[in-house]
């Protein structure tokens, strides 16, 4: 699985902490499209790599990071084709892989401890998409960027 990573200057210290739970997977290889410092970035910027690509097929996921994980999520889900979940506990990583077929999870560097994130990583990584009736609801939701 391929992951694209990236962050504004509010959450660079939990990107570092994601990507060391990213390397405990043998089959995830990652890139990370920063920021690499502290210095103020936009994160609609980030969002918007991260997104593509997660959209062009290069990455099969996405992970996005801010200070809260609202601005960032929020700016990721005006991208075509992207269904972004903030998550800030196991049970919502979960369901959001596994009813919404989430392709990109967002969290807050301020908002979020590290060993909370990564159980919502890990969750997020190996829960599968239940399809069936879920399917029905993930296709209405992508209609709505059509209308």
């Amino acid at each position: 699985m391929k992951i694209t990573i990236g962050s504004d200057h509010g959450a660079v210290d939990l990107k570092e902490a994601v990507k060391r739970v990213l390397k405990e997977f043998r089959d995830v290889e990652f890139k990370d499209v920063g920021t690499f410092g502290t210095n103020a970035v936009d994160y609609p910027d980030i969002a918007e790599k991260v997104c593509a690509d997660v959209v062009s097929g290069e990455a099969d996921r996405g992970i996005v990071l801010c200070g809260t994980g609202i601005g960032i999520s929020i700016a990721a889900n005006k991208i075509h084709g992207i269904r972004c979940a903030l998550c800030n506990d196991v049970y919502s990583a979960t369901m959001s892989r596994q009813h919404n077929n989430a392709n990109v999870l967002a969290m807050g560097g301020r908002v979020i401890g590290f060993g909370i994130a990564g159980k919502i990583v890990r969750a997020w990584l190996t829960a599968e998409f239940e399809g069936g009736r879920h399917e029905r609801r993930v296709n209405k939701i992508m209609a709505l960027e059509n209308k």
